[in-house]
C-alpha cells in the first residue's frame, strides 16, 4: 500500500488555508498533518510533524515589512530543521526575482494562487518525490523573464522604486520621500518593503550598500 504524502499548509488567511486543506483532501493520497499562519509557527509545525511537503505563503505577519524575516530565510530554516521536507511556495506574487530567490533558497516549487487544482496536487506529489527538478506554475511573461539570465541590477526595480531608492540615498525620510514623489507615507513604506525584498536586505543601510554594489545608485 502506498503511503500518503504528508503536508503542512502555511498561510495567514484562515479561510484560504482551510480551502487548500479541503482541496488536498480530495486527492486521496495526500494527508494534511499541520497548519500555521506565521513563519515562526511554520517552523514549529515542521519540527513537530516532519511533513514531506510544506505549502508556504510569502505574505504573513512576520515576513513583510522592514526587519521582518524574509521568505527565503523561512525556506532555508524549514529545510535546515527538516532536510527531508520539501517547500512549495504558493503565493499571489509572480515576480521573476522572487521566483529566482526562493528556488535558490531551496524551494522545490513555486505556484501562483491562480494555479489549478491539478497543478497544485501534482506539484505536491512531485515535491514529495524529491526528483531534484522544481515545479513552477507562473504567467507566461514571468516564465519568459526567468529564461533570461540576470547580468546586473539593471531592471531589478521599477521606475517608481528607483525613484524611492534615489530619495533614500539622498537621506530622505519616509515623510520627505512621500512629499518629493507625491505619495502617501504608507505607499512609500510599501515601496521600501518591496525594495528590501528585491535586494534581499532588511534595513535602509543594507539597501544602500546593496544598491551601490548593483550600481543602482551612484557612489559618492
Amino acid at each position: 500500500m502506498t503511503s500518503s504524502v504528508r503536508v503542512a499548509v502555511v498561510d495567514d488567511h484562515q479561510l484560504f488555508r482551510e480551502g487548500i486543506v479541503e482541496l488536498l483532501g480530495t486527492a486521496g493520497d495526500i494527508e494534511v498533518v499541520g497548519q500555521a499562519g506565521t513563519a515562526a509557527d511554520a517552523l514549529t509545525t515542521v519540527i513537530a510533524t516532519q511533513p514531506d511537503v510544506v505549502l508556504l505563503d510569502l505574505d504573513m505577519p512576520d515576513t513583510v515589512g522592514p526587519g521582518a524575516q524574509r521568505p527565503a530565510d523561512t525556506t532555508r530554516r524549514i529545510r535546515a530543521a527538516s532536510p527531508a521536507t520539501s517547500v512549495v511556495i504558493l503565493t499571489m506574487h509572480d515576480e521573476a526575482h522572487l521566483v529566482r530567490t526562493l528556488l535558490q533558497a531551496g524551494a522545490a516549487g513555486y505556484l501562483v494562487k491562480s494555479a489549478s487544482r491539478d497543478e497544485l496536487i501534482n506539484a505536491v506529489r512531485a515535491a514529495a518525490g524529491q526528483s531534484g527538478s522544481a515545479t513552477v506554475s507562473l504567467p507566461r511573461g514571468t516564465v519568459l523573464e526567468l529564461s533570461h539570465p540576470v547580468a546586473s541590477g539593471t531592471g531589478l526595480l521599477t521606475p517608481r522604486e528607483n525613484a524611492v531608492l534615489a530619495c533614500l540615498a539622498a537621506g530622505g525620510s519616509n515623510r520627505s520621500i512621500a512629499a518629493e514623489l507625491h505619495l502617501s507615507e504608507a505607499t512609500v513604506k510599501r515601496h521600501l518593503a518591496t525594495i528590501y525584498q528585491k535586494l534581499e536586505v532588511s534595513s535602509r543601510l543594507e539597501a544602500l550598500v546593496r544598491a551601490r554594489e548593483l550600481r543602482l545608485i551612484k557612489v559618492g
